[in-house]
């Protein structure tokens, strides 16, 4: 009998096993993302639950799983498939994922009014006409504010955002940063001078080397007239352009920095800058559908 019983439960436990690796193989192969190719077993087993428990909020009414099995499926659905398994892989519960789905879809299709936020363009990058507008109010002394900057300047002049998405840089100096007024002063008038971005880069290349001191000597690095760089600097109305800035960010909400608004939506989600650019892709995509049907 005993014997009978243990035979019988390992064929239970043969017949689950099986179940669940069909249900996250028909799943995964049908989304052919890196990031779910590359889960580990157990993850992939978290994934299979995932799919079969959560719904994407956009292209498909059905759980992931059977979005996911539809020849072929939803480019969006491919998309938030491989978010989903990259938050598996870094021990996201079921729970958790669904929350932060709900955070992802919040900033891109908000309830309410947008922000309304300037949009000076000598601080602005990337192709004007591109269908996704993203504006980031940010401190010249934020040590993340150097990554995320730096690198959506990258994407929209020569990486993925490239035609997308179009980069406006809004000063936001905090408080708690020594030097951010000096240097929000600085990224002001290299702005007025024409060389704002080639000022800003150089200055979050020497991030950790800050020194009011340095910010005219920087400018000339850049090849900005340094004579002309420092009397816009000791300029008085350029400190109460910072001061604008400052506050306008403070009516739309921002209260740390960087704070990004995609097409006047606050976006809530995740503070990675993969992450980020992959949800700018999907503005550019669904902005780019939306002018399409329109024509």
């Amino acid at each position: 009998m005993v014997m009978k019983r243990l035979a019988n439960d390992w064929r239970r436990l043969l017949i689950f096993g099986a179940g669940l690796g069909a249900l996250f193989s028909a799943s995964a192969s049908v989304a052919q993302t890196p990031a779910c190719d590359a889960l580990s077993p157990k993850d992939r087993a978290a994934a299979a639950q995932a799919f079969e428990t959560l719904h994407p909020y956009d292209e498909c009414d059905q759980t992931f799983a059977r979005c996911l099995s539809e020849k072929p499926p939803k480019p969006l659905v491919l998309r938030l498939a491989s978010d989903v398994c990259r938050m598996v892989r870094e021990g996201q519960t079921v729970l958790q994922i669904e929350r932060a789905l709900e955070k992802r879809e919040r900033s891109l299709h908000p309830v309410g009014k947008r922000a309304v936020v300037s949009a000076d363009s000598a601080m602005a990058a990337g192709d004007e006409n591109a269908p996704v507008t993203v504006v980031v109010f940010a401190c010249a002394r934020c040590p993340f504010c150097k990554v995320v900057v730096s690198g959506l300047y990258r994407e929209v002049t020569q990486g993925r955002l490239r035609g997308k998405a179009r980069l406006v840089f809004r000063p936001f100096p905090i408080k708690d940063h020594p030097g951010s007024t000096e240097g929000g002063l600085a990224l002001l008038a290299a702005a007025r001078l024409g060389g704002f971005w080639p000022y800003l880069l150089h200055l979050y290349e020497n991030f950790d080397t800050f020194c009011p001191k340095l910010l005219a000597d920087w400018a000339a690095a850049v090849n900005l007239p340094r004579e002309e760089f420092e009397q816009a600097m000791s300029d008085p109305g350029l400190r109460e352009n910072l001061v604008a800035s400052k506050q306008e960010g403070l009516r739309c909400g921002v209260k740390a920095t960087p704070t990004l608004f995609i097409d006047g939506r606050e976006y809530v989600y995740e503070n990675q800058l993969p992450v980020m650019i992959d949800v700018l892709e999907e503005a550019a995509e669904a902005a780019s559908a939306a002018q399409d049907t329109s024509r």
